[in-house]
C-alpha cells in the first residue's frame, strides 16, 4: 500500500494579501533531486537543499519590481530564468548576486510563463498563447508575437512535457465559462485545440496535472464536486485538415471524493504513478469537518490507501519531485516523502490472504485474482469450524456501514463484534475500503467514552485489513496501550506506516516496563515468537568471527578500565559478553516492533530522552544480545520470519548513546555493557585498519590477466608485496 512518510518544514512563508493563496508561486526542480527554486508571489527566488532544509541562494528583484512567472532551471547552461513586471526576461548563474546585474531582455508582449521540461529547451508561452523557445525569443526580443487565444480567453494552468523526444506546451483556457485544452508541439509547430466537457453550472476545474503515459498525454482535472477525470490526448500531431479544428476531449472519471456539505474552493490533484494519486483539499471520508488532510488515493480500486492531517490553512497547491510531495499549509512549506508499491486487489484489500475463511465470504474472489495477477493456484476450500454460525451467517443479511456505527453507540461488545465480522466476511469489501476509518474511529470513541466497552477482536480485525493508519485512526494505539492490548499494539505496529515517535517510545516504554511473567501469558503474532525461539534456543552456539568481532577479540581488547582497583562483583559485571537474553520471550518480540518502525532520529531523541537509567541499560543489554547473535556464523537472517535488521539495531544503540551517554558514564550498573560497546567499535575500526593495509594487494589481484588457457588443472603461485 501506499505510504506517508514523517514530513519535515523546508521554509516558512507567510500568506499573501488576500489569504485565499499562499506566498508560494511555483517549486521547480534544480540540478538533481535534492535541490529545489522556490519562487514567491512577489520578489524572491531561493534555491534550497531539501534534505538539509537550507537556503543555498537567494536572488531579489528591485522594491517596486514584481516576479510574473515562477523561475525554471535550464540545465543545459546551469542557468535560472525568470520573468519580472509581465515583460522582462531575467537569466542569471549561481554565483550572480545581484538579479539587476544579470542579463536581462524585454520582450513585446506580456509573458505567461516559461517552462523548462526535463531534457527539453526553455520555451516561453504569451498571455494570448504564442509559443516560443527561449533562445529564439533573445535573438530578437522585440519580434512580433501573434495571438492565439480571442480577445475573452484567458489561460488557467499550463506545463511542459518532452514525450518521444517531442516537447510541448500543454495550457487550459476559459472562454464564458467553457473550457478549452491546447497542445502546442514544437519542431515542428503544430497546434491542436480540444473542448473539455462541461461538468455543470458554474463548476470549473480546481487543477490541473499533465504525464505523459504509453505515448499519451494524460490530463488529470478535479472539479469542485469531487469528481475526478482524466483525458489522454495523442503525443503525435494531428492530420494537416484538423490542426484547426476545436476537438471534444473524451474524459474518464478516476475517482469521485468526498466533500461534505459545500462543494470544494481550494483543492488539488496529481499523479504519483499510473494507479496513485495524491489529493489535498478534500475532505477525509472518516474525519469531522474542520480538519485538512493530504491524502493517497488508488485509482484501480478506489481505495483510501494513506492520509496526513496537515496544520493550518490549506491553499489548494501540491507539488511533486522525486518521491517527495511539497505542500504549503498554514505558515509554512512542508516536504513529505511517499512510497507507492505496486497495487494488486490483495494489498489493496488488506492481503485479503491473511481474512478468515471459516466465515461466510468463499475463497473465490481471492483465488481467481491472485491466479490472474500472480499465477497462484486456488486455495484449497477450508473446512468450517462452525457450520451453524456459517449457515446462519449466509441467510441473514449483513449490515450497512452507516448501521454498523449506529449499532456500535449502544449495543453491547459481543453484538458489534459480530456484525464487525460479518462485515468484514463481504465479497464487496472493495467497495467499503474508504469506510472502514469510520468504524475504527466509532470503536475507539465509544471505548475511550465508555470504559466497560472495549472490542479487541473487531478492531484487530480492522487493523488486519491495512487499511488503516494512525493519520486515520490517531487515538487507536493509544487506546491499545491503555488497555494494555499488546497484540493490537503489535499490529499496528506492523501495518501502520506514520505513529509518531512520541507513540513509538509510549510504545517501547510500555514494553519494557512488562513485567516478564505478565509478558510469557501474552498472545502475540507467531511468527515474532518464533523467531525469538530461533533466536535463543541457538544462544549457546559457537561464535565465530564475523564482520571482525568474536568474544576472544574482545577480552584482547579489553586491556584498559574505568577508574581504579575492581572489585570481584565489579570483575564480574564487566566479564566479556555473554549470549544470554535479557528478556523474557514475549517482551523481546514486542521490542523487535518497534525496532522496525520508521522513525525520524530528530524527533525521536527528545523522547528517548525521558526514560529512566534501568530502562535504557536492560534495551543496551538485549540490543547488545541481538548484536552478538545477528554475529554468529550459525544465525542467518534468511530465515524468513520478520525481523529487524542487523543496521536497524546499531542504529538504535546509537541514538540511546547519543541520548543518554552522561547518565551511562556515571551508572556503576552500566560500566560492563559500556566497555562491551568500546569493544565492539574497536573490532570494527581493527578490521578496516587490516582491510586498508592490502587494499593495494586486492587492486592488484583485480588488475592482473588471467590465462585464458589453463588446462584441466593448474597451480599458480601468486606473491603479493
Amino acid at each position: 500500500m501506499a505510504a506517508l512518510c514523517e514530513g519535515y518544514t523546508l521554509c516558512g512563508l507567510v500568506p499573501a494579501l488576500n489569504q485565499l493563496s499562499s506566498e508560494i508561486q511555483g517549486i521547480e526542480e534544480e540540478r538533481d533531486c535534492d535541490h529545489v527554486i522556490v519562487t514567491d508571489s512577489t520578489r524572491s527566488v531561493t534555491l534550497y537543499k531539501v534534505s538539509d532544509q537550507k537556503p543555498l541562494g537567494s536572488w531579489t528583484v528591485k522594491q517596486g519590481q514584481t516576479l510574473t512567472c515562477p523561475a525554471v532551471f535550464n540545465k543545459h547552461t546551469h542557468e535560472y530564468v525568470a520573468v519580472s513586471d509581465n515583460k522582462v526576461i531575467r537569466i542569471w548563474k549561481e554565483d550572480d548576486i545581484l538579479l539587476d546585474k544579470a542579463f536581462k531582455a524585454t520582450v513585446s508582449a506580456d509573458v505567461r510563463a516559461v517552462h523548462c521540461a526535463h531534457g527539453g529547451e526553455p520555451a516561453v508561452l504569451f498571455q494570448r498563447g504564442a509559443v516560443r523557445l527561449l533562445d529564439s525569443l533573445l535573438s530578437a526580443p522585440q519580434q512580433p508575437v501573434e495571438e492565439i487565444l480571442v480577445p475573452e480567453e484567458a489561460i488557467r494552468w499550463s506545463t511542459s512535457i518532452v514525450a518521444e523526444t517531442q516537447q510541448l506546451i500543454i495550457f487550459t483556457t476559459e472562454l464564458n465559462g467553457d473550457h478549452f485544452l491546447y497542445l502546442q508541439r514544437l519542431n515542428p509547430n503544430s497546434v491542436q485545440k480540444y473542448r473539455l466537457e462541461p461538468e455543470g453550472p458554474g463548476l470549473s476545474p480546481l487543477s490541473f496535472w499533465a504525464s505523459c503515459k504509453d505515448k499519451n498525454i494524460c490530463l488529470l482535472y478535479l472539479y469542485p464536486n469531487g469528481h475526478l477525470y482524466q483525458s489522454l490526448v495523442s503525443v503525435r500531431g494531428p492530420a494537416t485538415d484538423e490542426g484547426a479544428q476545436v476537438v471534444p476531449l473524451p474524459r474518464d472519471p478516476l475517482l469521485s471524493l468526498p466533500v461534505g456539505e459545500e462543494p470544494l474552493d481550494a483543492a488539488s490533484a496529481i499523479f504519483l504513478d499510473d494507479a496513485h494519486v495524491a489529493v489535498v483539499g478534500v475532505p477525509h471520508p472518516a474525519a469531522g469537518p474542520g480538519k485538512d488532510f493530504l491524502c493517497i488515493w488508488n485509482t484501480n480500486f478506489q481505495t483510501l490507501q494513506a492520509a496526513k492531517e496537515m496544520a493550518g490553512k490549506l491553499y489548494g497547491q501540491l507539488w511533486s519531485y522525486s518521491s517527495k510531495l511539497f505542500i504549503p499549509h498554514g505558515k509554512v512549506l512542508s516536504v513529505i516523502p511517499f512510497a507507492c508499491p505496486r497495487s494488486s486487489l490483495a494489498s489493496a484489500l488488506g492481503k485479503l490472504k491473511q481474512v478468515k475463511t471459516e466465515e461466510t465470504k468463499p475463497p473465490t474472489l481471492v483465488s481467481s485474482w491472485n491466479t490472474i495477477l500472480h499465477g497462484e493456484q486456488p486455495p484449497k476450500p477450508v473446512e468450517t469450524r462452525k457450520p451453524r454460525t456459517t449457515r446462519r451467517t449466509q441467510s441473514a443479511p449483513s449490515l450497512t456501514i452507516d448501521q454498523v456505527q449506529n449499532l456500535i453507540k449502544t449495543a453491547p461488545a459481543e453484538e458489534v463484534q459480530k456484525e464487525v465480522e460479518r462485515l468484514l466476511s463481504r465479497q464487496d469489501l472493495q467497495d467499503l475500503q474508504p469506510s472502514l476509518g469510520q468504524l475504527a474511529l466509532a470503536l475507539v470513541s465509544r471505548s475511550l467514552a465508555d470504559p466497560a466497552f472495549y472490542s479487541s477482536s473487531s478492531l484487530t480485525q480492522l487493523v488486519h485489513t491495512q487499511c488503516l493508519s494512525h493519520s486515520v485512526c490517531p487515538d487507536l494505539l493509544p487506546l491499545a496501550l491503555e488497555k494494555k492490548d499488546y497484540f493490537l499494539c503489535q499490529l499496528c505496529l506492523q501495518f501502520f506506516p506514520d505513529i509518531p515517535e512520541a507513540v513509538t517510545c509510549a510504545c517501547l516504554k510500555a514494553f519494557i516496563s512488562l513485567p516478564d511473567a505478565d509478558s510469557e501469558k501474552l498472545n502475540l503474532e507467531p511468527e515474532s515468537v518464533s523467531f525469538m525461539e530461533m533466536l535463543i534456543s541457538n544462544e549457546h552456539a559457537q561464535m565465530g568471527l564475523q564482520n571482525g568481532f568474536s568474544p576472544a577479540s574482545c577480552e584482547e581488547g579489553r586491556t584498559d578500565t574505568i577508574g581504579g582497583p575492581q572489585t570481584k562483583a565489579e570483575e564480574k559485571g564487566n566479564a566479556s559478553p555473554k549470549q544470554s537474553c535479557p528478556l523474557g520471550l514475549h517482551k523481546a518480540a514486542l521490542i523487535n516492533e518497534v525496532l522496525q518502525t520508521a522513525y525520524s532520529e530528530t524527533f525521536l531523541l527528545p523522547h528517548l530522552k525521558d526514560f529512566s537509567s534501568d530502562h535504557v541499560v536492560l534495551f543496551l543489554q538485549y540490543l547488545e544480545f541481538l548484536y552478538l547473535r545477528y554475529s554468529t556464523d550459525s544465525f542467518s537472517q534468511t530465515h524468513g520470519c520478520r525481523s529487524p535488521t542487523l543496521n536497524q539495531i546499531l542504529d538504535w544503540v546509537c541514538m540511546l548513546l547519543d541520548a543518554h551517554f552522561t547518565v551511562l558514564v556515571m551508572t556503576p550498573a552500566a560500566k560492563g555493557l559500556l566497555l562491551n560497546l568500546q569493544c565492539f567499535v574497536r573490532s570494527q575500526v581493527r578490521l578496516f585498519s587490516e582491510l586498508g593495509k592490502i587494499e593495494g594487494s586486492l587492486q592488484q589481484l583485480n588488475s592482473m590477466k588471467m590465462k585464458k588457457d589453463v588446462g584441466q588443472y593448474s597451480i599458480e603461485v601468486i606473491e603479493l608485496y
